[in-house]
């Protein structure tokens, strides 16, 4: 018998930390190689941590709700398998939870005792898991030397990536200081007038996810400048396409053809055409993006939102994009997507015509600069031009609305992209085969 270390593995290129959710074993519990031990979140997704050995759980190294970096120790279990004399690591998992072997377990050590910073606040006052937003441990750091409560903190507005606090920041926001000053909770969490509760009023206590994504939403129109154009599309020729090859493509893929894929061939064409709408901001400075990561927003069966990823978008046929679609999509509704399925978008769309909704005027996923929203397909009388003049006819139309950052995109971008895709849609050739 071994000990060995269950590690927080890798969870993908730009996780560097997770949260502990829960735990699926106690101490004592037998597990099976590749069987789940617990469950853990990151600012992407929830997902579970296989044990790459079989054995007996000996001991949890970290507890619920706490956040552990990647390659730190979570659990110890006592391995089925022989270690060698070395103690050197065992082979490197496949997808789930690394471990390492030890000699012995590490004895625990003592609680920290958070003194006090001289200004009446003790440390322990700042807790962090309170807090609307991740911040490193360095502005943690910062924020208990100059005695920054988290209410204060989280005014602060975030240049790093998805509207992070980087010590940059937080240096710039201590110089400026106003000694004394009060300042409100960052975002909504003081409103300016309190929501009234009568009887027989339902409280609803936000999850995790919507927390997140209410603070995100929050971020993004106070870093962004949002404006939206709007392009109304002709999609008569896709309509009728479609309902052309849909039963066969059916058929022979086992795959149902949404109109999902052709919307993201259409913006991907569009990005090749205007590539300076594929940017990223940071700081002064444009990041113009070599790779085209086509996010999708898709509403799961908790009423969240999530966006799901297609990279190198341009890499894919037709028959590509809609299978990658349809993975996406499924995965994310049954809670299978792994955390690099919703990382390194650079464009995002969003079908609100699903819901029956002809436009909208969607938000920017920082940090990209523009989202794209296709509405409800609606039939109307439409002028069209004929050999022998023009004509009503009944057309298959839809709005697009393209909300865009105008620190970095002005409207004859923002328009003229938005106009390109639609014309795709619009020139679609009905006699293409899939």
């Amino acid at each position: 018998m071994a000990l060995v270390q269950l590690i927080m593995p890798k969870m993908g290129e730009s996780i560097t930390e997770a949260t502990i959710l829960s735990w699926l074993k106690k101490p004592g519990d037998k597990i099976e190689q590749d069987e789940s031990v617990l469950e853990v979140a990151t600012d992407k997704v929830d997902t579970e941590v296989p044990s790459m050995h079989a054995g007996i759980l000996k001991e949890i190294l970290a507890k619920e709700g706490e956040i552990v970096k990647v390659g730190s120790p979570i659990a110890i279990i006592t391995s089925d398998s022989e270690v060698g004399n070395s103690g050197s690591s065992t082979p490197a998992s496949k997808s789930g939870g690394d471990s390492k072997a030890i000699p012995s377990p590490a004895p625990a050590k003592a609680p920290t005792v958070l003194a006090s910073n001289g200004s009446g606040v003790s440390h322990a006052s700042l807790d962090f898991k309170k807090a609307g937003r991740f911040y490193s441990p360095l502005v943690k750091n910062i924020a208990k030397e100059e005695k920054i409560l988290i209410a204060e903190l989280e005014t602060i507005p975030g240049s790093g990536q998805e509207g992070r606090v980087t010590k940059k920041d937080i240096l710039h926001y201590v110089e400026h200081r106003k000694p004394g000053a009060a300042s409100p909770a960052r975002g909504a969490a003081i409103p300016l007038v309190p929501a009234s509760i009568s009887a027989g009023d339902e409280i609803i206590q936000m999850d995790r996810m919507r927390k997140i994504i209410a603070e995100r939403m929050l971020d993004s129109r106070r870093i962004s400048p949002h404006v939206t154009s709007f392009v109304e599309a002709d999609m008569t020729n896709i309509v009728f396409w479609r309902n052309k090859v849909k039963s066969d493509f059916q058929k022979r893929e086992g795959e149902g053809l949404t109109y999902t894929p052709l919307f993201v061939e259409a913006v991907m064409l569009a990005i090749k055409d205007y590539p300076m709408i594929n940017i990223q901001v940071d700081g002064d400075r444009i990041i113009k993006k070599k790779e085209i990561n086509i996010g999708m927003a898709v509403a799961l069966p908790s009423g969240n939102l999530i966006v799901p990823v297609i990279r190198n978008a341009d890499q894919f046929n037709l028959t590509g994009l809609t299978k990658a679609v349809n993975d996406l999509v499924r995965r994310a509704r049954d809670n299978k997507l792994k955390p690099d399925d919703v990382a390194g978008g650079t464009f995002t769309i969003s079908n609100v015509g699903t819901f029956g909704n002809v436009m909208g005027t969607p938000i920017i996923l920082q940090p990209q600069v523009a989202i794209l929203a296709f509405g409800a397909i609606q039939k109307k009388p439409a002028v069209v031009e004929t050999p022998y003049g023009d004509a009503i006819a009944v057309r298959h139309k839809m709005f697009l609305s393209h909300s865009y950052d105008h620190r970095v995109v002005d409207g004859a971008l923002g328009g003229s992209f938005v106009r390109r895709v639609a014309d795709y849609l619009e020139k679609f050739d009905v006699d293409r085969t899939i």
